[in-house]
């Protein structure tokens, strides 16, 4: 009988990631290729990065796109936008202490982003905020956690503003779609 091959521990698997061409999220398991996405992924991504970008500046918080890995406990995940508010070396590749992560849910990551990502980043102790917006339409699925850390769940519509004021912004949905020609999700 054969024995499974040990899975790779997150020091091993972010010094792997240095050496390859693409990028890879890790789930304490198996290691998964960050693949394309679609035009109304980009363009959603960009909304963020746009709106909520103006609204933070000259604050202690930065907005970061895609590029900057966050680590939990037991996986590694480059979520599609994050906001971080604690200084960090200019060279670091992993997010230092995000407060609040954006991904964009499509259908192929649907189960995933509200699943096993939700509850991983969940898990970080500075997090404070985890959005999931819709490509099928202009809605956000909001986690956020009080003071006595427990976790609610809102959705905020097409209509309404984006509230975090955990990093002293907020944004109308329509600023954050509003280039984005929605994906029908048939």
């Amino acid at each position: 009988m054969n024995a499974l091959p040990k899975p790779m521990s997150l020091d091993e698997f972010l010094a792997w990631e240095e050496r390859q061409e693409l990028r890879y999220e890790y789930d304490g398991l198996a290691v998964c290729a960050r693949t394309g996405g679609t035009l109304a992924h980009a363009a959603i991504q960009a909304g963020i990065l746009r709106a909520l970008g103006a609204r933070l500046r000259g604050s202690p918080c930065r907005l970061v796109g895609s590029v900057l890995r966050v680590r939990t406990a037991t996986s590694v995940r480059y979520p599609d936008a994050l906001i971080v508010c604690k200084r960090a070396d200019p060279s670091a590749t992993v997010a230092p202490d995000p407060v609040v992560i954006f991904e964009v849910l499509s259908r192929s990551t649907a189960r995933l982003d509200l699943g096993a990502k939700s509850a991983e980043y969940q898990s970080l102790p500075s997090l404070r905020v985890y959005v999931v917006l819709g490509q099928s339409e202009a809605r956000a699925q909001v986690f956020r956690r009080d003071e006595a850390g427990e976790w609610s769940y809102e959705i905020v519509g097409a209509e309404a503003t984006l509230a975090l004021p955990e990093v002293g912004a907020s944004v109308p949905m329509a600023e954050i779609y509003e280039d984005v020609e929605l994906a029908p999700l048939s």
